[in-house]
């Protein structure tokens, strides 16, 4: 008796055993079952879809209306319906033929400039040549140029012909244009069909915000080679501050040996910290911050400025948004990223905590610029300004379109009231006395 109790629950042991692994198998089936029945769909869509994507709204809407005619006819009998259905069915068989057809382009698209000020005018081109050595028919090209789509006919090509289209490209407001690509189109007149051949890739048309020259250190920046000094006190650098005792540790190179020789004890060198001038822009572009779009292309107006003023006086700059960090390396790349510059909604809870995080990893600015719409409460500017050190110059710009310019002091912050671009230049002179 004892021997079959010892033995009992091993044999229970291995049925449960037995079963994990039939259940193991069946799932690993399952799954193997499933995987393969997604990728068998994936590749029966794949061969499908060439054909799917050829038929437009209209044709979907023909061939569902030409099987509930079909089901109608079946089900009462209405000869009408059959007719109906017969029609609509001939009519998409017939627009099948308008879809075939092979095109020997070379299509080249150019923008001439690829970068304009806002306003300014620009232009594009597209040239399509016949590199076949047979003639083609006439075709139909899509252009989309930024929000619209341009439609051109293009007229029958012989054997090498070349054809050129001009198109003008809209520039009144600040952008990134992406034109292109260009696409051949072919179809049946109703829009049944539609067999779409892409040619080009897009082109991309910066349009510049609109900026004004300022004067050299116009932003009231230390240009001197030695830096800013500040109030840290360090033990290596170049503005003297002081004598202190030495410390072991101290380099020798500090030791102030005259005075050393006259007091018996060692002393070194102590030296105010002199830092390099690093400006940082913090560029609000919260939608609720400004009265209207023209108030907040005002603003990027204006943060554009004072930067490429700041770049050409070879100067250190970071310009933060609550979408990007801009580049600054280059005048033009500071340009063009501006044009990318979009509004945000409720990104951030508060300007301070935009300008905290946005802050985090740049280096310690001697002077902070906050540019912010007309609805942007005077406290939360001084709020920002508490995240920057004593040494740092702070200097608000209240974008109010309009306005009258004026440069006011509130709790220590310098705050500049800018209404026109044009009023800029003679703000910051102010701002510098």
């Amino acid at each position: 008796m004892s021997r079959v109790a010892e033995k009992a629950p091993r044999r229970v042991t291995q049925a449960e055993q037995a079963l994990g692994g039939i259940r193991r198998a069946l799932g690993d089936a399952l799954r193997h079952a499933r995987r393969l029945t997604g990728q068998l769909l994936a590749r029966g869509w794949a061969f499908i879809r060439p054909v799917t994507d050829v038929v437009g709204p209209v044709g979907w809407l023909v061939l569902a209306a030409a099987a509930g005619a079909f089901v109608l006819a079946g089900t009462f009998g209405w000869s009408e319906f059959t007719y109906l259905a017969t029609t609509l069915l001939a009519a998409f068989l017939i627009a099948v033929g308008f879809v075939f057809g092979r095109a020997t382009y070379a299509v080249e698209l150019q923008l001439n400039p690829h970068r304009v000020v806002a306003g300014e005018r620009a232009l594009g081109q597209m040239a399509v040549t016949n590199t076949g050595e047979k003639g083609l028919l006439p075709a139909r090209m899509e252009l989309p140029v930024g929000n619209g789509l341009a439609e051109f006919v293009i007229p029958g090509l012989a054997a090498a012909a070349r054809h050129e289209e001009l198109f003008a490209v809209p520039t009144h407001r600040r952008a990134v244009i992406v034109a292109g690509p260009a696409v051949s189109v072919r179809g049946d007149q109703l829009g049944l069909l539609r067999r779409t051949v892409r040619w080009t890739d897009p082109v991309e048309l910066f349009v510049h915000p609109v900026t004004t020259r300022l004067q050299a250190s116009a932003a009231g920046l230390v240009r001197d080679l030695e830096g800013e000094i500040t109030k840290k006190i360090t033990n290596n650098d170049i503005s003297f501050h002081a004598l202190r005792a030495y410390v072991p540790g101290d380099a020798l190179r500090n030791v102030h040996w005259r005075t050393s020789a006259r007091t018996g004890q060692l002393m070194v060198r102590q030296f105010e910290e002199t830092r390099r001038s690093q400006l940082t822009i913090v560029h609000s572009s919260e939608s609720a911050g400004y009265s209207s779009d023209e108030e907040f292309e005002l603003g990027v107006s204006v943060t554009a400025s004072l930067a490429l003023q700041v770049i050409r006086d070879d100067t250190r700059v970071s310009v933060v948004t609550e979408g990007r960090l801009l580049k600054t390396a280059t005048p033009v790349a500071l340009l063009d990223d501006s044009c990318r510059i979009d509004p945000v909604s409720g990104r951030y809870p508060t300007l301070r905590d935009f300008a905290r995080d946005a802050t985090r990893r740049l280096p310690d600015p001697s002077v902070v610029m906050i540019i912010a719409g007309s609805q942007v409460d005077l406290a939360e500017f001084r709020a920002v300004q508490t995240l920057f050190g004593q040494d740092a110059k702070t200097v608000a710009f209240r974008i109010d379109e309009g306005a009258t310019p004026r440069v006011s002091a509130v709790s220590g912050l310098t705050v500049v009231t800018v209404g026109h671009l044009t009023d800029l230049p003679a703000l910051l002179r102010r701002v510098n006395r």
